[in-house]
């Protein structure tokens, strides 16, 4: 049986209200010493996810970080995968929109787990693709 999306993701575990400040955002990321945070929206679905480079973008502004929602600017918000998604073809949608991590959601569109290039290459057993550039 090939690997699925479920087999390679874990768990969602730092999330964010698309409600929450660009500086507050980056507080969180910046404590929790992460790459990156979910998004999900008032009834709790996600949203989208967004990373610490595209918030550090935004910090040398701090009149704009501290009134913009992360909702309001730009991160990637989908399609996401599925658990039952084949982790090829998850690859392949993340090759494809030069993605390094993405969200995994239910059917009811609420977070279940987060893919990353690292975990479907290691699940795959390819490798990764900026080692053989020079």
């Amino acid at each position: 049986m090939s690997p699925t999306a479920a087999d390679a993701m874990i768990a969602p575990d730092l999330q964010v209200s698309d409600h929450i400040s660009i500086d507050r955002a980056l507080d969180v990321l910046r404590g929790s010493h992460s790459q990156y945070v979910l998004i999900r929206d008032d009834a709790g679905r996600c949203a989208g996810i967004i990373t610490l480079d595209q918030l550090t973008a935004h910090a040398p502004k701090p009149w704009y970080a501290e009134n913009t929602r992360v909702r309001d600017i730009a991160h990637d918000r989908g399609p996401f995968a599925h658990p039952g998604m084949l982790a090829s073809e998850a690859a392949a949608a993340m090759r494809e929109r030069s993605l390094t991590i993405l969200p995994v959601v239910d059917e009811d569109g609420f977070a279940v787990g987060i893919l990353t290039t690292a975990r479907l290459q290691a699940l795959l057993g390819t490798p990764p693709e900026d080692t053989d550039r020079p």
